[in-house]
């Protein structure tokens, strides 16, 4: 559709997420497959379509929790009637409506974005928003809203179109041929070790050691996802990459993944809650301890409270870290609080830490560490024969193997897609 410069062009937004399930669809492949047949009626959105992860910790929400919006910039009447078609169509003939999760909503929004719509989309990112919440939010800005079931989708496609990216990134998803959906995916590791080689870190999150980042794991049609700082790195990324499977299309989308927009500065813990996500400084109360499973676990607390703070299993290397603190160290904590109530760390910066004092046995005058003579009996030497009744053990200050002011992260393997990397820490 193309429009002249004197014809009356109207925005509209559409929203669209709850598509998939933990069995197949992605609501990216459902939103490319509608843009192209948008395209094929000479319809083009405006801009690049948004990706827009929604809170980590939302009690219901899709595998990624990720809803979708773009626009378009529309002159004749006509075609609105004919893109709200498409997008109805397409959303309920592909998603995944036999799943008993699967709820989706597709949002329609004619106007300009205003204030009341980015507090919405941050409230969303940041707590929980009822069905009901948002279907009167849409009313109050004139909205159109389709549910489909439940019609829970609404929630994040109202945000997706709502939310301002003040700090973004993108990025390029390919997807498979119908014929290869839930087969194993064919993408050359040693294509994707280079590919990061020679694109880190303009591009991010590919590899960590010999995990493939970039390919899901899922039955999803996604093949691969590329992110980085610009759709152009992303290009030369995707050229870079080796995969022995057609690849039916690829889009890029810009998005808020990898900016820590799901996180609360908050200055006292007690002011914290279930499902929402944080950061927050406080004093390491109790020295780590690990239980059954390889969860790490300790208290943090200031002076209005303590919560339980854990680093879990799939964060692997990253528990290290957290077992390295001791009583007294002045730590920042970033991450959120699950339906348990404990802080599920994503990354930690260490403010100040404690002393760690050992303890060991005098030296003789010989130059061999003593040993004790028994209970209050001082210590004694086995090799000279040298006694010190009146002895005492003597306190080392030792060496900590954490720094001060410096920030530790989860491993990509275990990082949501909303945890800002280091490499991206002062963006």
């Amino acid at each position: 559709m193309n429009t002249s410069k004197g014809d009356y062009i109207i925005f509209l937004y559409v929203g669209i997420d709850d598509t998939d399930s933990e069995d197949g669809m992605c609501t990216t492949y459902l939103a490319t497959t509608i843009i192209n047949k948008l395209k094929e009626n000479k319809i083009n959105i405006t801009g690049f379509p948004r990706l827009i992860r929604l809170n980590p910790f939302a009690r219901f929400k899709t595998r990624g929790n990720g809803a979708i919006s773009f626009k378009i910039a529309i002159s004749n009447n006509h075609y609105i009637d004919l893109v709200k078609k498409i997008v109805l169509s397409n959303v309920e003939n592909l998603s995944m409506t036999d799943c008993e999760n699967t709820n989706p909503g597709v949002v329609f929004y004619q106007g300009k974005i205003n204030k009341r719509m980015e507090n919405y989309s941050l409230k969303v990112i940041h707590s929980i928003i009822t069905i009901e919440e948002a279907e009167e939010f849409a009313n109050e800005i004139g909205a159109e809203i389709h549910k489909f079931k439940k019609g829970r989708g609404i929630i994040g496609s109202l945000a997706a179109i709502g939310c301002q990216l003040k700090d973004h990134t993108y990025e390029l998803i390919a997807y498979r041929i119908k014929e290869n959906h839930g087969t194993k995916r064919a993408i050359d590791c040693n294509s994707v070790i280079l590919m990061n080689k020679k694109t880190y870190p303009k591009t991010f999150e590919n590899i960590d050691n010999d995990y493939i980042a970039i390919e899901p794991k899922t039955l999803c049609p996604v093949l691969y996802g590329i992110r980085g700082e610009s759709s152009e790195i992303l290009k030369v990324a995707k050229d870079i990459l080796n995969v022995d499977e057609p690849i039916d299309c690829f889009t890029i989308f810009k998005t808020n993944q990898h900016t820590d927009m799901h996180l609360k500065k908050i200055d006292r813990i007690d002011k914290m809650e279930k499902y929402g996500s944080y950061i927050v400084n406080g004093m390491v109360v109790d020295s780590p301890h690990v239980i059954t499973g390889g969860h790490v676990f300790f208290r943090l607390s200031d002076d209005f409270g303590e919560i339980e703070a854990a680093a879990y299993e799939p964060t692997k290397g990253f528990r290290k870290i957290i077992n390295k603190l001791i009583k007294g160290d002045q730590v920042q904590l970033f991450g959120g609080v699950g339906c348990g109530g404990t802080f599920n760390i994503e990354k930690i910066r260490i403010l100040s830490l404690n002393k760690k004092q050992i303890f060991k046995n005098p030296k003789c005058i010989c130059g061999k560490t003593m040993t004790s003579a028994g209970f209050k009996k001082g210590f004694k030497c086995r090799k000279c024969g040298f006694k010190l009744p009146d002895g005492e053990k003597i306190a080392i200050v030792e060496d900590r193997e954490l720094v001060e002011n410096s920030y530790y992260e989860t491993p990509t393997s275990a990082r949501r897609h909303l945890s800002k990397p280091l490499i991206r820490i002062n963006k």
